[in-house]
């Protein structure tokens, strides 16, 4: 039916205006036009405009409509709902109309429009639509099947698993056998779509597909030659999922198929190759691999290591041709840490690690750069190391040969992939290379200086994957000159090599160890001017290769050649707290690490006041850091942090604020080790810190973590001063018990403990109310300290007295089977 809907000329015109002014690159502009379409979505039949635009309008400019049709596009998105009928069933209808326009700009946000309707859940409530669609396919006019095809390419994209649902029926079982016919179009768009369509049913195993798989087989190998670059596109995609679900179906073809695989990954458009060349991935992880691939290794060797070749695009993508960038700003969307999340100060649970209460999950979408990075070079790389890990030393007689013309080839561009081929068998030859790495690995450390910066950061990686190699030798040979060769790098001129030899450095230090000892003078010197050097986004993985160092090499050593001071200022110049957040972290990891060896470090740095200067940040993240760095001090070197408590306490008293989770459990902990350290001397800064932690332990909903730092932190305060927390003991005695009674035996659950028992003897009447739960939590000790032990058998057994034993088996029946048995077992009461 034709809806007899007409628009207002001056709506019209108005409209019309809005969507010019929306084409103008002026930001207000663009404001402004936002907010009239905000408005304007108020009128229902605002939507009937915008579809008139699109398919109506033939006097506009096609960018004009086509705009109209994605703002309605957005609309239904975001309120398809609250569409009146009559407008809805007018923008379907109009759609169905002009699915066939003889603009391609038109037909195709036409078909965007169709499958963000089909998207909202309407593919049930617009039953005409695929039989319309597929009918459409059958049309004389090239723009009708082939904008009829677009929308349900899109409709199988977006709506696959409906598709194949009782809900509507299983239209598959008749889409796909006519899917099949269109491979044989004569128009390469059509069979494009076509192969496109079916691909989408493939890894799902749809019942529809598998009951045509050998047509549809046939079918493929039929367009085997096609001369459009998109249908062997798609035909090697479709092989190559085809090759995880089906490969009984292909294995009898398998000759043919590797045979067709191996032109195509040589194929003149990239992309074809790129598709075709997964293949050799998806196989390699077949059982079948090596017996249907070993034939043919003479063949594809040289393919996939011509494949490993820098194209010119990647070469300009990867400003390959500037060699020094080092003093060019990173770009903003460079630089966010990527994996760092702030240190939150958790305890150790029975029968698991620590349990972070408010972890986000990061986000898993990387940049956007890692989605277009992957390209026929990543991908042939990838294909060679999977495969050297299928045929071990047996591939080193296809790739011996070409290395040797690679490695030591005049240009640069050859001699990189070289280098990239040595890296990428190393995991799966490296035995059989051994007999060659005496040779190789000193032409290797000279590549790390040549000319060409793409020269200098693969080297780095390859040197990396042979480092276990390099490690196992006598050092002087191997080791000496390829350190003194890494940590210039480290220092290049180019930021790719910076970044490259970060990276092969950390995996380095990994596999050596205390080889690194002698080196550490030099090595931190490098580090330490690197800061100096480097912008944003590598500073961040600098960060990591000291953290890895002060992993890696015995804590010991480490303290004689350690004189420079890590904490050089310009940690703190840069602006964005995100890099003082990880410098904090840093020095909290060394702390930790290091222990008493720190000590010399502090000594000869402004660490202290960089670190007062941060607890008093704005911004939590950084005083939560801050605060575990005190933490991690006051255990490692209390020496030099004492003379400052009297300006840390009041901070710390002022960031006891339970909104601000991390901040407020890390500020609570760091409280309790500076008690530990103070002794009785803490009793000045008891009035500042403890009425706010009673309140926070006392408070429903706090996370576990925090409850647990709050509890172990009153515990310590009252070892250390009892005669001014115990008279509190009522008030906190039971919430303290139970968030206690579930962590692991260690030095802070101890601590804890004692504290509690000295403020039960100062003041037993505290407890007498919330006995019980005392006693569930002291049974939940697997082995106390003997004088820990003592103290429990002393409080049990004095409370026991003071009541008499018949009052004691009343109040001992309450308690569970388990504890009942426990404190009898263990303490004879």
């Amino acid at each position: 039916m034709e809806c007899q809907w007409k628009p207002d000329e001056q709506g019209l015109q108005q409209i019309l205006q809005l969507l010019k002014e929306s084409q103008s690159p002026d930001t207000s502009t663009q404001r402004s036009v936002q907010q009239k379409l905000e408005q304007l979505n108020q009128y229902p039949d605002f939507n009937n405009y915008l579809i008139f635009v699109l398919t109506k309008l033939k006097t506009e400019d096609e960018p004009t409509r086509s705009l109209s049709g994605l703002i309605l596009k957005n609309n239904v998105k975001s309120h398809y709902q609250n569409f009146p009928n009559g407008v809805s069933d007018f923008i379907k209808n109009e759609c169905l109309q002009n699915i066939g326009d003889s603009s391609p700009l038109i037909r195709a946000t036409v078909g965007i429009l169709i499958t963000t309707i089909a998207s909202k859940g309407e593919l049930q409530n617009w039953p005409e639509l695929l039989p319309k669609l597929c009918l459409l396919l059958d049309s004389e006019d090239y723009n009708t099947c082939e904008g009829a095809f677009g929308a349900l390419q899109k409709i199988c994209e977006d709506s696959a698993e409906i598709l194949d649902s009782d809900m509507l029926d299983r239209p598959l079982n008749v889409m796909i056998p006519k899917f099949l016919q269109f491979f044989k179009h004569n128009s390469p768009k059509i069979r494009s779509h076509a192969i496109a369509c079916v691909n989408q049913f493939i890894i799902s195993r749809t019942q529809a597909l598998m009951l045509h798989i050998d047509p549809f087989i046939e079918n493929l190998f039929a367009l085997a030659g096609d001369e459009e670059p998109e249908v062997r596109k798609n035909v090697c995609r479709a092989l190559v999922m085809l090759l995880e679900v089906r490969l009984d179906r292909l294995l009898p073809h398998m000759h043919n198929i590797i045979e067709y695989m191996l032109q195509r990954t040589q194929d003149q458009d990239e992309n074809v190759a790129l598709e075709a060349c997964e293949f050799w991935l998806t196989l390699a992880e077949q059982p079948v691999c090596k017996e249907v691939l070993s034939g043919h290794l003479p063949k594809l060797i040289p393919v996939l290591v011509n494949g490993m070749k820098y194209s010119e695009i990647d070469i300009i993508l990867l400003k390959g041709d500037v060699e020094e960038d080092e003093a060019i700003p990173d770009n903003e969307q460079d630089i966010r840490p990527r994996f760092h999340r702030s240190r939150t100060v958790a305890q150790q649970h029975e029968g698991g690690d620590s349990i972070e209460e408010e972890e986000d999950d990061e986000d898993d979408l990387d940049d956007d750069e890692t989605i277009s990075d992957w390209n026929l070079r990543k991908c042939s790389a990838a294909a060679l190391d999977v495969l050297a890990n299928v045929f071990r030393d047996d591939l080193l007689l296809h790739i011996l040969p070409l290395l040797k013309e690679l490695l030591f080839h005049q240009e640069w561009l050859i001699k990189e992939s070289g280098i990239l081929v040595l890296g990428a068998i190393a995991e799966g030859c490296m035995q059989g290379m051994i007999p060659y790495l005496p040779e190789l690995i000193p032409h290797l450390v000279q590549c790390l200086s040549d000319k060409k910066a793409l020269v200098r950061s693969i080297t780095c990686w390859t040197l990396s994957r042979y480092a276990h190699w390099v490690v196992s030798q006598p050092p002087d040979i191997y080791l000496k000159p390829l350190m003194t060769e890494l940590l210039k790098r480290i220092l290049d001129s180019n930021k790719r090599v910076q970044e490259a030899a970060c990276s092969a450095f950390a995996t380095l230090e990994e596999e050596a160890c205390t080889e690194l000892v002698p080196y550490l003078a030099f090595i931190l010197d490098t580090l330490v001017f690197a800061f100096s050097k480097y912008q944003h986004k590598n500073l961040l993985i600098l960060y990591d290769a000291i953290g890895t160092l002060a992993d890696s090499v015995d804590k010991k050593s480490l303290t004689h050649s350690l004189t420079h001071s890590l904490t050089h200022s310009h940690f703190y110049e840069a602006p964005d707290k995100d890099f003082m957040i990880v410098a904090l972290d840093l020095l909290s990891g060394l702390a930790e690490g290091l222990g008493g060896n720190i000590e010399q470090l502090v000594a000869r740095s402004n660490i202290l006041t960089l670190m007062y200067q941060c607890m008093q940040d704005k911004m939590p993240e950084v005083r939560q850091s801050s605060f575990a760095l005190l933490g991690d001090l006051t255990k490692a070197c209390f020496q030099h942090v004492k003379p400052c408590i009297a300006n840390f306490m009041p901070i710390l008293g002022t960031n006891l604020n339970p909104e601000l989770i991390s901040v407020c459990n890390n500020a609570t902990w760091a409280i309790g080790e500076i008690s530990i350290q103070m002794g009785s001397e803490m009793q000045p800064y008891v009035p500042m810190v403890l009425q706010q932690l009673v309140e926070i332990i006392n408070r429903p909903n706090t996370p576990k973590t925090l409850l647990e730092n709050t509890a172990i932190t009153i515990g310590r305060l009252g070892y250390v001063c009892p005669q001014e927390v115990a008279p509190m003991l009522q008030q906190f005695i039971r919430p303290w018990c139970t968030s206690l009674r579930n962590i692991r035996d260690n030095e802070e659950k101890d601590s804890a403990f004692r504290g509690i028992c000295t403020m039960i003897t100062v003041n037993p009447g505290g407890v007498v109310q919330d006995f019980i739960f005392f006693c569930d939590a002291v049974a939940s000790w697997m082995n106390p300290k003997d004088d820990l032990r003592e103290m429990f058998y002393k409080i049990l057994h004095g409370f026991k007295n003071q009541v008499g034993d018949e009052n004691w088996r009343r109040f001992s029946d309450q308690f569970p089977l388990a504890l009942k048995e426990r404190l009898a077992a263990f303490y004879g009461v």
